[in-house]
């Protein structure tokens, strides 16, 4: 019979929110960046040719991309499966059965209204 003790491991388990979140708005933040330069560069850089026009298509779908992915998180990303293996012992343990005569049986009775207390109204 195989023993499973396997414990499950620290890396496994997701990122914190915070740690999620400040991963996607620096994502976005580097984005909106690029989406800066890309508008300077397309002003600045002369004569004007095809890559005045890669720039400006770049300066007008970034902050598209950049707000898409800031919104997705980490678990969209991965789709991971979860191994129930681990969490399953390796065979089921037999019950046993009740040993005869060791039967406790509780029975509960009024206690008889006695001298001293008065009985409730």
């Amino acid at each position: 019979m195989k023993s499973s003790t396997h414990a499950p491991s620290a890396t496994s388990l997701p990122r914190a929110p915070r740690d999620e979140a400040g991963a996607r708005s620096t994502r976005y933040l580097l984005m909106m960046a690029i989406r800066i330069a890309c508008l300077i560069l397309m002003v600045v850089i002369t004569p004007y040719g095809w890559y005045t026009w890669v720039l400006g298509a770049a300066a007008i779908f970034l902050p598209y991309v950049a707000v898409v992915s800031a919104n997705v998180g980490q678990e969209a990303r991965s789709n991971r499966r979860e191994d129930p293996e681990p969490s399953l012992p390796a065979a089921p343990t037999p019950l046993e059965p009740p040993a005869a005569g060791r039967v406790i049986r509780i029975q509960e009775s009024r206690p008889a209204p006695s001298e001293h207390q008065e009985p409730h109204a």
